[in-house]
């Protein structure tokens, strides 16, 4: 695997702790910025609402660059943010910051897993977007308590401050150790070629699978901690370890579905999906045991976000593996988890804790019937393997112009 691609891991990581870091200060943010926890929540909404909306936007302003030097500018617009929000005096300049963060983030994420595929070889590049992936899985397993530790006893600027270390040395790492990449040669960079991928309503349909797929899983992470506390029982200082065990399933999560990823994409996310349901479900009918709580939580983190590298695999070869379309890909992610957040309170208001892991399950639901396509067109090809040896499922995607498409970025 290349050098790089763990660099473009580092720059991930960085920004997903910056995403997640509000939700561990809220206590100190709101006494620092004179403002109410619920508008402390509003700034991790904005945030997902900038990459949802803004990430794409920004995007579209970079094509024109090597993706090296659009990497470089972004670090540099969310460093700017950063800083700013470490800054910050009131609220209003605090919401801005995030704003400029989230864009940010978002289309660096686009880019970085399109570098993935200039990098390296279309057979190995499921197990290279996992690598570069796990930085957000990093993100949540050591970013968010590690900020939430320095915030607690440095202040909350302080965790900012640190965030903003981590960008500079993730920064330099990648103008040193990445490879300048050219652009591609079949109109790389043009805005109509870069749209005309979104004229085919498989792409639509594959992004919806992705917000399906996230939105259940996030369904149950924003309230695990309400959860565990309220119905299952736990202390509140044993949750921060049970929540470390989450983060360590989703990278191993992480790794062994970027190993299956490029030659049984949709049979993973099909499993994937499947176990998802049944933990979501189990989860909402014995949270109150501690022993299957656990249990299924753990589940939940090894095959919920942990799809993120076959969910990509989907969309590249359905799509292209250019920065548009993966960014585009990211706010669908996006979308997922403020539906998932969104429902849920109100959810939570009405039914009682149980209602997100329920409205998981639904989300799990929706994301198998949006898969039956593909599963038919898979069946489909099943006599292909006895004529020519063949795996039918990398035989459709190499025989689909998209794909070649992709293996030519």
């Amino acid at each position: 695997m290349p050098r790089a691609v763990y660099l473009l891991a580092l720059g991930i990581f960085a920004m997903v702790t910056s995403e997640f870091v509000v939700a561990g200060l809220m206590p100190q943010m709101a006494d620092g910025l004179d403002a109410t926890i619920p508008e402390i929540g509003y700034l991790i909404t904005a945030f997902a609402a900038a990459m949802a909306f803004g990430g794409p936007i920004l995007t579209i302003a970079l094509l024109k660059m090597r993706q090296k030097s659009a990497l470089l500018v972004l670090f540099g617009i969310f460093l700017a943010g950063n800083v700013l929000a470490a800054l910050a005096p009131d609220y209003r300049t605090m919401l801005v910051a995030r704003i400029i963060t989230g864009v940010a983030s978002q289309a660096f994420f686009g880019v970085s897993i399109s570098m993935c595929a200039q990098l390296t070889s279309p057979e190995v590049r499921g197990r290279a977007i996992a690598v570069a992936l796990n930085g957000l899985m990093l993100g949540t397993l050591l970013g968010l308590p590690l900020s939430t530790v320095i915030g607690e006893h440095l202040g909350w600027r302080a965790a900012f401050w640190a965030i903003t270390g981590l960008t500079v040395v993730a920064a330099l790492a990648t103008l040193a150790g990445v490879p300048r990449t050219e652009r591609a040669d079949d109109g790389g960079g043009d805005l109509r070629q870069e749209l005309g991928a979104f004229r085919n309503p498989r792409l639509w349909l594959t992004l919806t699978t992705s917000t399906f797929v996230i939105g259940a899983t996030f369904s149950a992470f924003s309230y695990l901690n309400p959860i565990l506390t309220e119905v299952t029982g736990f202390s509140t200082g044993t949750v921060p370890l049970l929540l470390i065990a989450y983060g360590a399933a989703t990278v191993i999560g992480n790794t062994l579905v970027g190993r299956l990823a490029d030659k049984r994409t949709v049979p993973v996310l099909l499993t994937g999906l499947l176990l998802n349901l049944a933990f979501l479900a189990g989860f909402a009918l014995f949270a109150q045991l501690s022993v299957a709580a656990v249990v299924l939580m753990m589940g939940i983190g090894l095959v919920g976000v942990t799809m993120n590298p076959a969910l990509v695999t989907r969309v590249q070869r359905t799509g292209n593996a250019r920065p548009l379309v993966n960014t585009v890909h990211s706010s669908f992610i996006t979308l997922g988890i403020i539906i998932a957040t969104s429902v849920g309170g109100p959810a939570i208001d009405t039914f009682g804790l149980r209602a997100p892991l329920w409205i998981g399950a639904a989300l799990a639901a929706l994301g198998l019937v949006t898969l039956l396509p593909d599963l038919k067109r898979l069946r489909a090809t099943r006599t292909t393997p006895a004529v020519t040896g063949v795996d039918p499922e990398a035989s459709s995607a190499k025989e689909t112009p998209s794909s070649k498409e992709a293996a030519r970025v």
